[in-house]
């Protein structure tokens, strides 16, 4: 990344902190402690299933949509305030601000993640249940998350580029649903036997993140192992493809004409 890119990443999280974006964290914090208090009280040895199962959708939930929200307007608010002309008048190309404006985004994800964490591991804790080796499992399942969400705000960011803050927001919704279920897509157009229904089903297997992989919290809650090599595939896999997703948004961003 470079200096310049660097720079508009620190100003995009100082501008999500001044938002108050993550202020959700104490809602989320207080949300936790609640459920370690009603699951510690009503349940009888799945209190570590439930908290776990409870804390990582709400960390996904609320990850994606201010991937979601955030990131559809982080183009548009700079070109509403017109602070991007003064910008792009400094020596700063288009795709450094583009990746300086999704560097940023992550890294409030990231700061937003890590602290909903450990509100999950403080309602753990809270409930008695002592932390053991199976638990390396919950921390991997939320870097999946963070891969999921890294894939989402690439989505967002592109579709901001040619798109209006709303309709980019339902195209990014509309990629992350039919990404979920792509696997099953892909097996429903192989059932219909149709040689149409079946190449467009492969078609919007191949082209859509698979997100169905980055989804472990059900083996996490259970405290199953997940496997290095799923860590290995799923990290190369959002690499990749996150980087082909900036790639396009910043050739589709430098023939926009901004005036």
């Amino acid at each position: 990344m470079s200096a310049a890119s660097a720079a508009v990443a620190i100003n995009t999280f100082r501008e999500a902190v001044r938002d108050r974006v993550l202020y959700n964290l104490v809602v989320f914090a207080l949300l936790m402690i609640g459920a370690a208090v009603l699951v510690g009280q009503v349940s009888i040895g799945i209190d570590r299933l439930v908290i776990v199962n409870l804390g990582l959708s709400a960390i996904s939930a609320i990850g994606l949509v201010m991937a979601v929200f955030i990131g559809v307007g982080l183009v548009y608010k700079e070109i509403e305030k017109r602070t991007l002309y003064s910008l792009l008048a400094r020596p700063i190309r288009r795709s450094e601000f583009l990746v300086g404006k999704y560097a940023g985004l992550l890294l409030t994800l990231l700061v937003n993640t890590a602290f909903m964490t450990l509100a999950l591991a403080a309602a753990l804790y809270y409930v008695g249940r002592p932390f053991v080796a199976s638990d390396v499992s919950i921390l991997v399942a939320v870097y999946f998350i963070l891969l999921e969400l890294a894939l989402v705000t690439a989505l967002a960011l592109f579709f901001s580029c040619f798109s209006s803050p709303m309709l980019s927001a339902l195209l990014t919704l509309a990629m992350y649903v039919t990404g979920v279920f792509s696997s099953d897509i892909r097996e429903f157009g192989a059932l219909t036997h149709r040689p149409t229904i079946e190449f467009v089903a492969r078609v919007l297997y191949y082209l859509v993140p698979n997100f169905h992989d980055f989804n472990q919290i059900g083996r996490a809650a259970h405290g199953d192992r997940l496997p290095l090599s799923l860590v290995g595939q799923n990290t190369a896999y959002a690499a990749l493809y996150a980087s082909v997703v900036l790639l396009a948004a910043s050739a589709v961003f430098s023939r926009r004409n901004l005036k």
